[in-house]
């Protein structure tokens, strides 16, 4: 059995030679993000026995089907960002520019559900030019949350302690993409609030299993959606099949 901060690395080496868009991101600060990495790890072992984080106590299994699972898809999901940046208005893109600075980024992300900040924790350490949203309903998961941010001095990271449906309106058309992992399934409410959040042209990308069961879930949907598309991607270590749900 590996210690964790080992493990971490070996699957980041993994990541990064598998996808070079995620070895773009990460070799500039890969101390640095090793060592935040690490002590958001060592928060979560913490204080899981208390708030129930995350349903492992097994260090290797926290690191694996948690966080490398959180940061497999980072590619794919700054490709995504870049997507959404390309297709603004040329007036709205220059403002966000001019912007860049505020708040840790000018490309807004939240994070569903966020529970103990996966995924939203491993990718804003990994994409420091975006801001990041979790929403967290559980007043002890947004406390860990609070407690987090300030102990790893994560300044792109803002908490939105609240339940999904209540903060539709305060927070409507605020976010570029809306990402969440092992949060709900998908169904024509759930759909309409994520809708409601992403200003126009925003992306969702879910974190999901099995691509049978992704395209069970897309079609019990019966709702004319613009297009959607399941991108694979693998996690170091991890046996399973993994998709990226986004929708346009």
């Amino acid at each position: 059995m590996k210690d964790s901060k080992t493990l971490l690395l070996e699957g980041i080496e993994i990541l990064c030679k598998g996808d070079e868009g995620i070895d773009f991101l990460i070799a500039p600060n890969k101390e640095k993000i090793i060592t935040t990495l690490c002590a958001y790890i060592n928060e979560i072992e913490t204080f899981n026995p208390a708030y129930g984080l995350v349903g492992t106590t097994d260090s290797n299994e926290l690191v694996i089907k948690h966080i490398l699972d959180s940061l497999a898809p980072l590619g794919i999901i700054n490709r995504l960002t870049k997507e959404v940046h390309t297709n603004l208005e040329p007036t709205v893109r220059k403002r966000h520019k001019e912007h860049k600075e505020d708040k840790g980024g000018f490309i807004k992300i939240a994070d569903a559900g966020s529970g103990a900040g996966l995924p939203g924790i491993p990718l804003a350490i990994s994409l420091p030019e975006c801001g990041f949203t979790l929403i967290e309903r559980m007043g002890r998961r947004a406390g860990f949350l609070f407690n987090t941010k300030a102990a790893l001095e994560i300044p792109n990271v803002s908490i939105e302690e609240s339940e999904l449906e209540k903060c539709a309106s305060p927070l409507a058309a605020q976010f570029d993409l809306i990402t969440f992992r092992a949060f709900k399934p998908l169904e024509p409410k759930l759909l309409k609030i994520l809708q409601k959040l992403l200003k126009p042209g925003g992306i969702i990308a879910a974190y999901k299993g099995k691509l049978d069961k992704i395209q069970a879930e897309m079609a019990s949907l019966k709702v004319a959606l613009p297009g959607w598309e399941a991108v694979p991607y693998t996690v170091p270590f991890l046996d399973e099949e993994r998709n990226l749900l986004v929708i346009k």
